[in-house]
């Protein structure tokens, strides 16, 4: 089982100012202790679960050029990119830039965009259609990034977008193409995404997790797709207490999610001190996981 961390509280005591170097910080420390990933999330305003909207959140991509810097091994994605805010050819030339720049070590996470999104899409003017457009305008933007990805030049007609020339240079130094992962546990559409397109899925933790596996292999079944091929991975928190005392259980709950067939986990650090507990975690919980 591998593990990954999502950094999405950037508040630190002193402003602003101590953001880069608290960043840093949680990056360097993650890749020494054998995490596999880190993930940011694409918002603008900091969402109700975390803080406040008033309190601070980072541009995703360009905190992940940063951290691209401030690393040399894991993976870096947005957990996930709201398909609507970019245009998706100047999307797949961001992943690419990130993936040349970290020699790599980059992955497309995409999304439709959940609806709390809405209230930021709105207050800095960015698009934010109807869902059921959403999930068109996200189908089209993988095709596009596939094509741009590929050796092909041709233009792209779609629906909602139209781009007269998919040249894209340098080409990624990740081969094919930088993984592509689809968040979301939509039945009908985001999973049905998934078996077409993506090379892994990223689904919330919950009872019903083992019902949406099974959807998203009955999706695969029906488009040809081999279900072992695709990676799972699931959103949950990591909080280790502040001695250790939630380690057994969280570890409990991690060979569970490895005998339904979660590869691997992604969670926001919990706890007053990140970087202690990203440490317990580090120390305790990773070494175990790679064992799972």
């Amino acid at each position: 089982m591998n593990l990954g961390i999502a950094i999405a509280d950037f508040t630190q005591p002193g402003g602003p100012a101590g953001i880069a170097r608290h960043v840093g910080r949680l990056a360097r420390t993650t890749e020494e202790f054998g995490f596999t990933r880190i993930a940011v999330m694409d918002h603008l305003f900091q969402i109700g679960i975390v803080g406040a909207p008033e309190q601070e959140m980072l541009e995703a991509y360009t905190t992940l050029g940063y951290l691209a810097a401030s690393t040399e091994r894991v993976e870096l994605l947005a957990l996930v990119t709201s398909a609507g805010y970019r245009a998706p050819g100047l999307l797949a030339k961001m992943i690419t830039t990130l993936d040349v720049l970290s020699e790599g070590r980059a992955a497309l996470g995409i999304g439709v965009g959940a609806g709390f999104n809405i209230t930021e899409a709105r207050g800095l003017g960015l698009p934010f259609p109807p869902v059921a457009e959403r999930f068109e305008r996200l189908e089209e933007t993988l095709r596009i990034c596939l094509q741009m990805w590929s050796d092909d030049e041709k233009p792209f007609d779609g629906r909602y977008y139209r781009l007269e020339r998919t040249l894209n240079s340098p080409k990624t130094v990740r081969r094919p193409h930088p993984p592509i992962l689809i968040g979301g546990s939509g039945e009908r559409k985001t999973l049905r995404l998934v078996a077409e397109y993506g090379d892994a899925c990223n689904l919330f933790h919950g009872p019903d997790l083992q019902h949406k596996l099974d959807v998203l292999r009955g999706h695969c079944d029906r488009v040809g797709r081999n279900y072992d091929e695709i990676e799972k991975t699931v959103l949950l928190p990591l909080d280790p207490g502040a001695r250790g005392e939630n380690i057994p259980a969280l570890l409990t709950e991690l060979r569970r999610l490895k005998r339904i067939g979660i590869d691997h986990v992604i969670g926001p650090v919990r706890g007053a001190d990140q970087h202690a507990a990203l440490q317990l975690l580090g120390e305790r919980v990773v070494p175990e996981a790679l064992r799972i």
